[in-house]
């Protein structure tokens, strides 16, 4: 182990000059702070069962219902949006225009109990929720099989 002394925190103030303009460097790079519209994410969900039906709940706030686009393909749920945005500022001397996109596409496999002609969605306070009901269950039924 190697001790380092610092005198009057002169060295430490480099440290903490250049440590910021580091991390802003990096944070930038790789679509950090500065940058967001070119990050790409994928909202949060949450997932849970009751007896009668599956949900979904995925957070994405500040979008439109008309946004997203719901679609089951076999047993495949995928949920998807797109969002586009452009802003333009004009002045005397400049005109600037800036261009978001924003988009994500997410998938799950639907159990074999869930009935895929019964599910609803709602999108309340950036909550787009899900209902997927369970078919009606005949698991439950006892089959006899005679042997000839």
């Amino acid at each position: 182990m190697t001790l380092v002394k610092f005198k009057n925190g002169t060295d430490r103030t480099i440290g903490r000059t250049f440590s910021p303009l580091f991390n802003d460097m990096f944070d930038n790079f790789l679509g950090g702070r500065l940058m967001p519209e070119l990050s790409a994410s994928v909202p949060p969900v949450n997932i849970h069962e009751t007896a009668d039906a599956f949900m979904i709940e995925l957070a994405a706030p500040g979008m439109e219902k008309d946004a997203f686009s719901i679609q089951v393909d076999k047993d495949v749920l995928t949920i998807s949006s797109e969002k586009k945005e452009e802003q333009k500022e004009e002045s005397p001397k400049y005109t600037r225009k800036e261009f978001s996109y924003t988009s994500f596409s997410r998938s799950f496999n639907l159990p074999e109990t869930a009935d895929k002609e019964q599910i609803s969605a709602e999108y309340t306070n950036g909550v787009l929720a899900l209902t997927i009901h369970k078919k009606e269950d005949t698991a439950d039924t006892v089959k006899v099989i005679k042997v000839s």
